[in-house]
């Protein structure tokens, strides 16, 4: 049993791992092929109505059986049977610019109709403002909110002061109101931003002027709609869809095909929900002393659709009372998630895969080290050097296994030769040898299987934290979350695992022979297509690798042995 054939198995694996990837994503456009497929059944094309279709509304998100003359109560009502669709023409936009934020909102609904992050370019070849939220376009992403029951809802109109607002460089707050009036009642719809913030805080404060007690509740919701085919590349699974918190059940994924196949409604006290997709999401923050429903649904229109509903808001006649939510609407930023105050776990957006707990620490590490050296690219190969002395051990015992089976090859042809028609007896003659020259046939192979899934998770690291997005490495490296353009580093890549290849033992059987030589050709190619952040890990620990392996051997064996 040689060293060789482990060195296939990793290989394999590692392949096996770039095909899932693959797979994944074939699969899931399929998905949306598939659900894309149902609602035209559902919604024929020839409906007219599309912009009413993509708004349709959900059912009751509220508790069965809840007292409804008790305001503790989450609403049993739904904050969108009572509002009626709209035939008019949409109203107005509203322009709200910040150190952050280019947000568009409707007077039709009061709803946030557009998103633009100003830190974050859309790619790395168009420095326009990356765009989150969009009404139109693919694909559809809007955050709704309103009162259910008696107050304004999806239907409601607000008027406005002015058009535009703008957060002066001398403010650190700036408060967008909309007032919606309807008999003795009045509302205003607040939202508040703050600098250097990604938070927007919503605000509905009703004004009782009859002396008719009112009642309603607060809902704010989520819609959206599935990336189109080829948003995203192959390599990259990230998943796009729903995701709750509670503390209760943890953190759940919800995925669109689990919205199709079944409604969501749960009581929750504490907690948060969110749209999630690469890179960037979209969380509600309710208050996490009060019980609320959390809610999805999957609309016509190939829309869906989280959201959730407030306690009762009971207002007397003669009186006033608010109630207020937060939404979070920008990238996964683990140092911006950690520090919103009494959120817990809003880190887990972040999806690393099954292996969270090694990225955690991964992420963690890279992170600091970019902070002293200030460069995401130098911090990868610092990071690889650390993972490097990590495994130093477990690599020396790899390498010195290597080094003493490439100095017994002589002897394992001989055997191979003379026992070739007795399978049998040349594994027992191999096993002597390998005894008598105390050799492990398995330690070149463990050391190296225990740093796969490091590999991994450094992968998910790189693939999934924003902060790496657009970051510049040197020269022609521009940004580390895509390909390098002229694929100078997968071909270094290449080259550096031929130079491994040269101080492996070679293998004797021809068709092993012949795979190992076509196996770097076959990683340049998938690494041709793989961010530069990963293909500059992989360039990193592999010359690291060579210098480690090379001192072994020259330790090991006689310059006779090392040809």
């Amino acid at each position: 049993m040689e060293n060789q054939r482990y060195i296939l198995l990793i290989a394999l694996i590692v392949i096996s791992a770039l095909m899932y990837f693959a797979w994944q994503a074939e699969h899931a456009e399929h998905d949306d092929a598939v659900v894309e497929e149902r609602q035209d059944a559902d919604d024929p094309e020839d409906d007219p109505d599309l912009a009413d279709r993509r708004e349709a509304d959900p059912e009751s998100p509220g508790v069965d059986g809840a007292d409804p003359e008790s305001p503790d109560e989450v609403s049993d009502e739904s904050p969108t049977q009572q509002i009626p669709d709209r035939e008019d023409d949409e109203g107005k936009r509203i322009r709200v610019t910040t150190d952050l934020f280019e947000i568009e909102i409707s007077t039709d609904g009061g709803d946030i109709r557009q998103a633009d992050l100003l830190q974050h370019y859309k790619s790395s070849d168009d420095d326009s403002p990356f765009r989150l939220m969009r009404d139109e376009g693919e694909p559809f992403f809007v955050a709704r909110t309103g009162l259910g029951r008696d107050g304004p809802g999806r239907d409601a109109h607000y008027e406005v002061e002015k058009d535009t607002y703008h957060l002066d460089d001398t403010e650190e707050t700036l408060e967008v109101p909309l007032i919606w009036r309807e008999g003795d009642i009045e509302v205003r719809k607040i939202y508040t931003f703050k600098r250097d913030s990604y938070i927007v805080n919503v605000r509905h404060e009703v004004e009782n002027k009859g002396d008719d007690e009112w009642r309603g509740f607060q809902y704010v919701e989520l819609l959206r709609e599935p990336d189109p085919a080829g948003a995203t590349p192959w390599y990259v699974h990230s998943f796009t869809g729903g995701a709750m918190y509670t503390p209760a059940d943890s953190y759940e994924r919800i995925s669109f095909s689990d919205m199709e196949d079944q409604d969501l409604r749960r009581d929750v006290t504490g907690g948060w929900m969110s749209m999630l997709q690469h890179y960037f999401v979209a969380v509600i923050l309710p208050d996490q002393e009060k019980q609320y429903r959390f809610y999805t649904r999957a609309l016509p229109g190939d829309t869906y659709l989280v959201g959730m509903s407030s306690p009762w808001l009971v207002v007397p006649g003669g009186e006033s009372k608010s109630t207020e939510n937060q939404l979070f609407i920008g990238p996964k930023d683990q140092s911006r998630l950690t520090a919103i105050p009494d959120i817990e776990n809003l880190r887990l957006t972040v999806d690393y895969g099954f292996l969270t707990i090694l990225a955690n620490p991964l992420f963690w590490a890279l992170d600091h080290i970019q902070n002293v050296v200030k460069n995401w690219g130098v911090a990868i190969i610092i990071l690889t050097l650390f993972i490097k002395i990590l495994f130093f051990k477990l690599s020396s015992i790899s390498y010195r296994s290597m080094a003493r089976m490439r100095k017994v090859q002589p002897k394992m042809q001989q055997i191979r030769e003379r026992y070739a028609d007795d399978k049998q007896q040349m594994n027992q003659a191999l096993m002597e040898l390998y005894k008598k020259e105390k050799i492990n046939p398995l330690g070149g192979c463990l050391p190296m299987l225990v740093q796969i899934p490091v590999f991994i998770a450094l992968y998910w690291v790189l693939i999934e934290s924003v902060e790496i997005r657009h970051e510049p490495f040197i020269l022609w490296i521009q940004d580390l979350s895509s390909r390098d353009p002229y694929f100078i580093l997968p071909l270094l890549m290449g080259l550096s695992m031929i130079v491994q290849m040269k101080l492996n033992p070679p293998p004797m059987d021809p068709i092993q022979k012949r795979v190992m030589q076509v196996l770097p050709f076959i990683f340049t190619a998938f690494f041709m297509l793989f961010p530069a952040g990963l293909v500059l890990y992989w360039l990193s620990n592999n010359i690291l690798s060579i210098a480690q392996q090379w001192y072994i051997m020259r330790q090991y064996l006689g310059p006779e042995d090392r040809k």
